[in-house]
């Protein structure tokens, strides 16, 4: 059976190669899957048809990596990894993490498969990196790998830390003194009310005395006036 192949089908045909095969593989894997179609003059359409529509989809290809690989070209990807004497990393720097650093600094998206990176990397220093965008697209960053000053940021954060403790321990004396001086005030107000209450009883019994004692004098004018009366 002669057919044309519509797609690419690896180690056996590229798309719009016509070649023989086998009956049984036509029939039952490359034409139902539409990978191929029969050698006639229908299939000449159609090849065309599809020939040109990969083209078109590989030239949008081609110039979006173009572009991208404008955007890429020459910049840098600092990374930090801890390190000993001499430089020795602890660990080592892979592609996936030049992808990363890659995203992060520059917002620029690579599939980590595309950096070409034969090792991983396990020195301090800078590399000029390839990132394969295409088969000819090869634009070129330079990856910088320096020492975390681990030391030095375990410092600062304990100093906030402590800014932090600190600035809480204020807060918290802040608080307290606002409700002792709430507590202050309320005892303040009570002894004020009870002072004004005791002060208008000791008012009502300096009344009531008084009220005795006019009373007292009036009984007593009343009984010398009735002496008075008893003796006339």
């Amino acid at each position: 059976m002669k057919v044309v192949f519509l797609e690419d089908v690896p180690n056996v045909a590229e798309a719009g190669e016509m070649k023989e095969v086998a009956d049984g593989y036509g029939r039952n894997f490359l034409i139902p899957r539409r990978l191929a179609v029969l050698a006639d003059a229908k299939a000449a359409n159609i090849i065309e048809a599809r020939l040109k529509k990969k083209a078109r989809i590989q030239a949008e290809t081609e110039a979006e990596m173009r572009e991208l690989a404008q955007q890429m070209e020459g910049k840098e990807v600092i990374l930090k990894a801890r390190s000993g004497a001499k430089g020795q990393l602890y660990g080592s720097i892979t592609n996936a993490d030049i992808a990363e650093g890659l995203s992060k600094s520059t917002g620029l998206v690579v599939d980590k498969r595309v950096i070409e990176l034969e090792e991983p990397i396990r020195q301090v220093g800078s590399y000029e990196i390839a990132i394969r965008l295409t088969q000819d697209i090869m634009p070129k960053i330079k990856v910088t790998i320096v020492e975390e000053e681990e030391g030095k940021e375990k410092e600062e954060e304990k100093e906030k830390g402590k800014k932090r403790a600190k600035a809480e321990k204020t807060e918290e004396k802040g608080k307290k003194k606002a409700k002792a001086e709430k507590t202050e005030e309320k005892v303040k107000k009570k002894a004020k009310a009870e002072k004004t209450e005791e002060k208008v009883k000791k008012r009502a019994k300096a009344e009531k005395t008084e009220e005795k004692v006019k009373k007292t004098k009036k009984k007593v004018a009343g009984e010398k006036a009735e002496k008075q009366e008893e003796k006339g």
